[in-house]
């Protein structure tokens, strides 16, 4: 949208734009182009300053006001400092002062527009986040599952600590994630870091951040992850690895909400929302001396306790369905499940790792499967398959009596083959004509059992 009263100017620039493939309306009236203004209407709109009735910087106010991300240009062919000032003040993206050549009002619009593609990419981001951590997307029915969301979507909007528990693998940051982009903060930032995978050392300068000079190597101010998560979510996984004096500093944050960066001697004020989680038992590190019971009760505030996959039976053939769609996406495969019979074995099998080895598994199996499905075969490569209790009953009844069976014939083969031998004089050619076998099955049946002219009969 081009608002300027004066026509030639208007007629100019719509021609460049338009020379150039954009799609321009101009308006000479200043009250007539508010009036017109619409939001998600214009991708860009560029206003004089200086215009009889309406003047642009009043233009420029009641247009941010209807819609505040659309990028306007202000024209002046009196650009002071002052002005300058308060047309940004407003909301103005920027500052074209008349007289201007064509490449430069191209420019300035580029710019312009690509700062609008940024802010849709991002919205659309924002968007794409909140509907992948939507509770209608974690994968699940089992009544377990369904207690968890409620406790989760009950928990989103109330703004304090929570402590997810539960064996490894079990989803724990997707539901912290699903806290977050169901929350109040879920247009800021949520940030991630596993309490036992850095040292000591390390963990607290990446938590806190450093003053230039606190220690050998640090050459600048350094923000730390609870600075960079300001107004959004900071999760702690694996909680319980937390070092002594790194838990002092973050107990004293959750009190005070501020910090103080490792070296430094003035506190840092922060909003965020500590969530964390754990695969131990904190009660008994808190009995072992190694982790403080104040803290525990900080971040234990609210509580989710995820259950192992081995209890969410029924959520195996959606998460594993879920799984291979996954991967058909990504690698334009077309496997559409797993058998039957894989699918039986895949819900006796107890899931040690969770649903991170369900995963893993299925994304192996598809990798070396070369049918429409999963099959037995396949998976059984991959995980150690329990047979059922009637099957090892028959297996064991079978051996009995293959066993049983295997030793009376070898009995009756003995006796036979000895009675015949003697009969013969110890002569296999004639002993193996009587018996219709060739010489080579009678010497191989005498080997097998032992059988000699010297041994008793």
């Amino acid at each position: 949208m081009l608002i300027d009263n004066e026509e030639g100017l208007c007629l100019m620039m719509e021609a460049v734009l338009v020379d150039n493939g954009y799609t321009v309306k101009t308006h000479t009236r200043s009250f007539e182009a508010v009036e017109a203004f619409a939001p998600g209407q214009w991708d860009l709109v560029i206003s004089d300053i200086k215009m009889p009735g309406m003047d642009g910087l009043e233009v420029l106010q009641k247009i941010k006001a209807r819609e505040p991300a659309v990028p306007v240009i202000m024209i002046t062919a009196y650009a002071t400092v002052e002005m300058s000032i308060q047309a940004l003040r407003r909301g103005a993206y920027d500052m074209l002062t008349k007289p201007f050549e064509p490449e430069e009002l191209l420019y300035r619009v580029k710019n312009a527009l690509k700062h609008t593609e940024l802010l849709e990419e991002n919205r659309e981001l924002r968007e794409e986040l909140v509907g992948k951590y939507r509770f209608d997307n974690i994968v699940g029915a089992s009544a377990g599952l369904k207690a968890v969301l409620e406790r989760v979507e009950k928990i989103a909007g109330r703004d304090t600590s929570v402590l997810i528990t539960g064996e490894s693998g079990t989803g724990k940051e997707l539901i912290a994630q699903a806290i977050h982009y169901n929350s109040p903060r879920k247009d800021r930032k949520f940030i991630a870091i596993n309490c036992g995978a850095l040292p000591e050392s390390i963990l607290e300068s990446e938590l806190f951040g450093y003053k230039k000079g606190a220690f050998t190597g640090a050459a600048e101010n350094r923000q730390g992850l609870l600075e960079a998560a300001n107004g959004g979510t900071l999760f702690l996984d694996e909680a319980g690895n937390l070092p002594m004096n790194v838990q002092k500093t973050l107990l004293r944050f959750l009190q005070e909400q501020e910090f103080t960066r490792v070296g430094d001697t003035k506190p840092t004020r922060v909003d965020v929302r500590i969530i964390s989680a754990t695969n131990s038992d904190l009660k008994a590190t808190i009995k072992a001396g190694t982790f403080r019971e104040d803290l525990y009760y900080r971040l234990n505030v609210l509580n989710i306790h995820l259950p192992p996959l081995r209890e969410r039976n029924a959520d195996i053939p959606l998460l594993a369905a879920h799984f291979v769609s996954l991967q058909n996406r990504k690698f334009g495969t077309s496997i559409k499940g797993l058998s039957p019979e894989a699918m039986d074995q895949a819900c006796r099998y107890s899931w040690p790792g969770n649903i991170r080895e369900l995963k893993n598994v299925i994304e192996a199996c598809m990798a070396m499967e070369d049918g429409d499905h999963i099959g037995q075969p396949v998976l059984s490569q991959f995980i150690e398959i329990p047979a059922r209790e009637e099957e090892r009953e028959a297996t064991a009844e079978a051996v009995s009596e293959e066993g049983e069976y295997a030793k009376a014939i070898s009995r009756f083969e003995t006796e036979y083959l000895r009675g015949l031998l003697k009969k013969h004089g110890w002569n296999i050619e004639a002993a193996a004509r009587d018996a219709g076998m060739n010489m080579a099955t009678i010497y191989r049946k005498m080997k097998k059992y032992g059988i000699r002219r010297d041994s008793p009969s």
